[in-house]
């Protein structure tokens, strides 16, 4: 069982890292806040946005370490060290589909939001841990008192605001990106979460029916 959640974990960080990769091919038209301050310090420092990703979170796991440890697992360092790499690698194979300066941009765009969201039902799904951002969300919620969204709303913000300033491509997707992924991400969770559980029971099921055997 813990070979199949592993492979859903695996196959969502790849899907997040890819769908990561397509919105930047387009990141005139605005990214995620996060990816905006990725952008900014790789225009501003060199390196490669998917190092940035990695240092970022590499932070977020220190950060959260000193709040609210319980937060941080193998799942949490897997995430941090993979998704960035990962994001490199497709924008390094250069496959992926380039800005026509078009409506065709925006059809980009969302495949990469709705890939994203995929992604990340399926890695949170699996259940072997939350990635640097989600701990760091909810350790700054429990010391601060705010609900989960409302510190997101907070932290985003602020981090966005640091990447515009910083000259990260904020526009109007920016502001659009968690209406779209979000939904997305809740029906990626529900499904792969079902998936998952399915497969447990059958494992259960398929020991008892050895064990009566026996």
């Amino acid at each position: 069982m813990k070979g199949f959640r592993y492979f859903i974990f695996f196959t969502g960080l790849a899907l997040f890292g890819l769908g990561n990769a397509i919105a930047v091919k387009v990141k005139f038209l605005g990214l995620h806040p996060w990816e905006v301050l990725n952008v900014a310090l790789y225009q501003h420092f060199g390196l490669t946005i998917g190092t940035w990703g990695v240092i970022c979170g590499l932070v977020l796991i220190v950060f959260s370490y000193f709040t609210a440890r319980k937060y941080i697992n193998i799942g949490t360092f897997i995430n941090a060290i993979s998704i960035g790499p990962i994001m490199d690698f497709f924008l390094f194979l250069d496959i992926l589909p380039k800005a026509t300066n078009t409506w065709i941009d925006y059809i980009i765009l969302l495949s990469g939001i709705v890939i994203t969201g995929i992604g990340g039902g399926m890695y949170v799904a699996a259940g072997i841990g939350a990635g640097p951002r989600d701990g760091f969300m909810l350790s700054i919620s429990e010391k601060t008192r705010l609900s989960v969204s409302q510190a997101r709303i907070v932290v985003e913000s602020i981090v966005l605001l640091i990447g515009f300033l910083l000259g990260g491509p904020v526009f109007i997707a920016t502001f659009i990106y968690t209406f779209i992924q979000s939904p997305v991400f809740q029906f990626s969770l529900k499904i792969f979460h079902l998936v998952v559980e399915m497969r447990n029971k059958k494992r259960c099921k398929d020991k008892e029916g050895i064990a009566l055997i026996k």
